[in-house]
């Protein structure tokens, strides 16, 4: 390409976050970094120490810190990370208890409205304790069949904070897409909305969701979200019912770096879809990477990605929450 469209000039890249870390590298270990390409050539020769760079520069809120960053890092698989280390993924996205916009959620011209930080706290604060309340425990797994709404975010958040582990499907997935999903990890709670708006359409969910639970017997409890203006006639647990209740502070279960956090999928190309494990630390500790330095991401910033959330980038978005910065949450019909 012969044509420069943009270049960064001298005070944008000096206020990055990139700048800043290679910064706190050099102070560090006595380097000399200069460039990017520097700082990645380092990043290789040194693993150990520029994960280690990463868990400190982004303040990673934990109860206990780790003791090596890793154990042998030729070993794959079977390396372990940030050996004694104990942390709560959801207590990170959610150490801002503030009045700033946490999340902006837009659906078509049918919906819209905002949730500040303390908000989010409070919904999340609600929402783990009805989890508790019916016996989600740590390991246990939560299924979601949701459209990218403020509500997926909350019930993920709950699910963490306790050390249960969070899939999701969006609803438009045909019901054999969701049983082939669902069914391998035996899920204790369905969480769905009655239906989802696609070009100013509403589409009913409701038959199907009743069918995903009849078919999977390890599900004890189904939390049901009225999204769309439908009669909805399945037994469950009602989102009102969460919102009635009282906030309180949460309990955040303190994990190790290793725990499993998310459970997302191959696509089903070549026969059923495959589960992927990701783990709570790799997870948060890779996003957070990708999101301060690629991004240059900051708490005064507002971060959109259209997706779903049977795509890992919803996961990705989410995790913005950490900075301190507004996740625009967009469902519907992107043209």
């Amino acid at each position: 390409m012969s044509k420069i469209l943009w270049q960064p000039t001298e005070e944008i890249i000096n206020k990055s976050n990139i700048q800043s870390f290679i910064r706190f590298v050099n102070k560090k270990y006595s380097t000399n970094i200069k460039s990017y390409s520097e700082l990645h050539s380092w990043s290789i020769d040194n693993i150990s120490r520029f994960w280690s760079c990463v868990w400190s520069d982004c303040q990673i809120k934990y109860s206990k810190n780790f003791t090596i960053p890793v154990d042998d890092e030729n070993k794959m698989p079977g390396a372990k990370w940030f050996k004694s280390a104990r942390f709560n993924f959801a207590e990170n996205l959610l150490k801002f208890k503030n009045s700033n916009a946490a999340i902006e959620f837009y659906c078509e011209d049918k919906i819209s409205y905002k949730l500040t930080y303390l908000e989010l706290y409070n919904l999340v604060s609600k929402t783990s304790k009805m989890m508790v309340d019916i016996g989600i425990k740590k390991g246990d797994r939560v299924a979601a069949v949701m459209p990218n709404i403020p509500e997926t975010v909350i019930c993920m958040l709950a699910c963490t904070s306790i050390g249960a582990i969070w899939s999701s499907c969006s609803p438009e997935f045909g019901e054999k897409g969701i049983l082939d999903r669902f069914s391998q990890i035996k899920p204790k709670l369905l969480i769905s909305t009655n239906g989802y708006y696609f070009k100013g359409k509403k589409i009913s969910i409701i038959k199907k969701i009743k069918n995903v639970y009849n078919n999977i017997d390890t599900i004890n409890n189904l939390l049901c979200i009225n999204y769309i203006d439908e009669k909805n006639n399945l037994k469950c647990i009602k989102w009102d019912q969460i919102l009635e209740s009282k906030s309180s502070i949460i309990k955040f279960e303190q994990l190790p770096f290793d725990h499993p956090l998310y459970i997302m999928y191959s696509s089903g190309t070549t026969g059923k879809p495959k589960s992927i494990v990701h783990s709570s630390g790799g997870t948060l500790l890779q996003h957070l990477k990708e999101l301060k330095y690629h991004v240059n991401l900051k708490d005064n910033d507002k971060i959109f990605y259209y997706t779903t959330c049977g795509w890992m980038m919803w996961n990705w978005l989410v995790s913005s929450l950490f900075f301190g910065s507004t996740i625009v949450l967009y469902e519907g019909n992107p043209f």
